[in-house]
Formats: structure tokens, C-alpha cells, sequence
């Protein structure tokens, strides 16, 4: 088991309470520089923005927390429905002392981004995406696509356990993406901490059984009001492209970049992610 987080060169470490949450906070950058925060998803933790964080764009400030129950954050007081974890994030934003930021997600960090820029546009310049459903998908559209969602079920019934004593975790990196072996086991053995492992299981379980469900019968998500740029590996074997569509985002200013990458587009394709980031924070500079 990971005794502590991976070393990353330059970057700072903290630990802020926010909402009942005791988040692991990982940055760098100056700290008067334009912030920037980078949310996470399953199986990961803030390590995978590791190029960023070892390397921010100048005047950039990288803020790459751990999401609760993930990585090194302690665990979360809910069973991480999205929108407690998105209430949590916008805590953890006032517990820094952040107005407004730049905002990047990957997969469930990317799902939480979309509550956050839905629910508090005034908070975020502009938001990368990547490799995460838009929420304007209707359940036409992803219904002959709910196969891909497989290796949700045995998280979500078994995820405490699989996550623990099993290689579920390292399954889907060695079936789902490019990551080398050394690279994966930084997750891997992550989930074999019970707060960790609980967490993953209480994401897809909620999701399974309350969101999923609910997104069939719920209102229309609001028009989005905030710059949205989404950076896709369209090799992403759970995630179709169908499901990122421009035609059927219902907002302001989405635009789609497919790369040559799986899901895992953070790990695999970083200079991507970079140079994305560094053209949002241009479009989105104050004038």
C-alpha cells in the first residue's frame, strides 16, 4: 500500500477542513497566480495532474485536490451523491479564499465540474472537460450505450471488497487505456486503503441506483453559461463520442477536441491536456 502521495518536484501540500471533509490539497505554481482547479476521477487521485503540478503554465496556480474519500482526503460525511461533492468543492473554493477560477475534470471530476458550473457559474472563468458525458445527453441518445457501464455493477454491489482484494482496479487500467503497469499500481494500490475503496463503491452505487435513474424523468439541466472546452480520448471504452456531442450541448460556447488517447486522456496524452488548458486561460484572460 502507498504509505503517502507520490512525490511530485515544486508541489505543495496542505490539508483544509471544508464541509466535514478533511481534503488533501496538492499544488503549485505562484500563489498570487491565476487559479486553477483540476478535479479528478475514478480510480485516481490529484497524482494524475502530476505534469501540470511539476511543470503549471506561467501564471497559472494548479489546485489539484483530492476529492472526498479519495486519494489522501479524508472521507466523505454523505454517499457521495454529486451534488454533496459538488457542495463540497465550492467549500473547499471558500475555505481557500477563491472567488472565481479556471476549472478542469476528468471523468467523475468532470460530472461534479458540470453540477459546479450549472449550479454557480459566477465561481468558474471557464471549464475543460475531458472524457465525461455532457449532462444535456438524452436517454434516446445514451440508452444503446448503458452496456459500456459494465464494471459499474460489481463496484457498485462488491466495490469495498473488489476495490481491496481483487485487481478489478488494475483490470480496467490494463483493459481501458495505455498506462504502463508502474503507472497504474500509483492508483492500484490506493484502493486497498477501506476509506478509499468505500468511497469508489458509494460513487457508483449512488450513481447506479439515485442519478442514473433520476436522470430519465428530471427536468432539462439549465443552458450553460460558462466557456466549455472538451478535450476527448475518443478511444474511451466506456464513454462514446455520441455522448460529448457540440449538437446536442445546449450552451454558450462548447467546443470538442477528439485526441488519440483512451480514457484516461490526463495520464496518457498530458501535453494535450497543457495546451488546453493554456487556450482556455487565453480566451478567458481579463481583458
Amino acid at each position: 500500500m502507498t504509505a503517502g502521495p507520490p512525490p511530485i518536484a515544486g508541489a505543495r501540500r496542505s490539508f483544509v477542513d471544508a464541509r466535514g471533509v478533511r481534503f488533501h490539497v496538492t499544488e503549485a505554481g505562484p500563489a498570487d497566480g491565476r487559479p486553477v482547479l483540476a478535479l479528478h476521477g475514478w480510480p485516481q487521485h490529484h497524482w494524475c495532474y502530476r505534469d501540470l503540478l511539476a511543470d503549471p503554465p506561467p501564471g497559472l496556480r494548479i489546485i489539484a485536490p483530492d476529492l472526498p474519500g479519495y486519494g489522501w482526503s479524508g472521507p466523505a460525511p454523505h454517499r457521495w451523491a454529486k451534488d454533496d461533492v459538488a457542495a463540497d468543492v465550492l467549500a473547499l473554493l471558500d475555505a481557500i479564499g477563491l472567488e472565481r477560477v479556471l476549472l478542469v475534470g476528468h471523468d467523475w471530476g468532470a460530472y461534479v465540474g458540470y453540477r459546479l458550473v450549472l449550479t454557480a457559474p459566477e465561481r468558474f472563468d471557464g471549464y475543460l472537460t475531458m472524457n465525461m458525458a455532457h449532462p444535456w445527453v438524452s436517454p434516446r441518445t445514451i440508452a444503446p450505450h448503458l452496456w459500456r457501464l459494465w464494471y459499474q455493477v460489481p463496484l457498485a454491489a462488491f466495490g469495498g471488497f473488489a476495490q481491496r482484494r481483487t485487481d478489478l482496479v488494475a483490470r480496467v487500467f490494463r483493459i481501458g487505456s495505455d498506462l504502463d503497469r508502474e503507472t497504474a499500481k500509483v492508483y492500484v494500490d490506493r484502493f486497498r486503503d477501506p476509506v478509499v475503496a468505500r468511497a469508489g463503491r458509494d460513487t457508483y452505487r449512488t450513481f447506479l441506483l439515485r442519478e442514473l435513474p433520476a436522470a430519465g424523468i428530471a427536468p432539462k439541466p439549465p443552458r450553460a453559461t460558462v466557456p466549455i472546452r472538451c478535450l476527448f480520448g475518443e478511444r474511451d471504452s466506456a464513454v462514446h463520442p455520441s455522448l460529448v456531442d457540440p449538437a446536442t450541448a445546449d450552451a454558450d460556447d462548447y467546443r470538442l477536441e477528439l485526441a488519440d488517447a483512451s480514457h484516461f486522456i490526463v495520464d496518457e496524452r498530458p501535453e494535450l491536456v497543457r495546451a488546453a488548458l493554456i487556450a482556455l486561460a487565453d480566451e478567458t484572460s481579463p481583458k
